[in-house]
């Protein structure tokens, strides 16, 4: 059977439960259509490069796929119909990789450097002592150069 890789863009606002519902309901469709699927990844909440639907996020899932085209073609056709899923891909390819994906294996490498520099991440892009300092310096550059400023605009005015 032809090997393919499928990656479909699921709505912001769906929870991550639900997108691993929605692989589920797309694995049943696979298998009764005589296919089998090999490896699937949730690689998360993701931002877009540009909006798609007024959506600026969107979760991400990859499955790679063992099955005939005719249930490809019905897994495609059930994904267009459904108003969750944003966009789909399906690739055919020669052999599936080993192990995880590329995406997985970029995350696993960003953790892997924060853990080793002592750096944690609360969620809200600050991570740690180093970019506070970083910002303060940034604030008091950026008082500075505007105080000069405004004094060479009041010699300006006198002169």
């Amino acid at each position: 059977m032809p090997l393919y890789e499928t990656v479909f863009l699921v709505r912001q606002d769906v929870s991550g439960q639900a997108v691993d519902e929605l692989v589920e309901q797309y694995k049943t469709v696979l298998t009764e259509g005589g296919g089998a699927v090999g490896r699937t990844e949730n690689w998360g909440l993701k931002t877009l490069s540009y909006r798609i639907n007024k959506n600026r996020k969107a979760h991400f899932a990859l499955m790679d796929i063992d099955a005939p085209a005719p249930a490809v073609q019905e897994m495609e056709r059930q994904m267009r119909l459904n108003e969750d899923v944003l966009r789909t891909l399906t690739v055919k390819v020669d052999a599936h990789e080993d192990g995880p994906s590329v995406m997985k294996q970029k995350r696993d490498r960003d953790d892997r450097r924060r853990r080793e520099r002592g750096e944690r991440d609360d969620g809200d892009g600050f991570r740690g002592d180093r970019d506070r300092e970083r910002g303060d310096r940034d604030g008091e550059r950026r008082d500075r150069d505007r105080g000069e400023r405004d004094g060479e605009r009041r010699q300006r005015e006198f002169s």
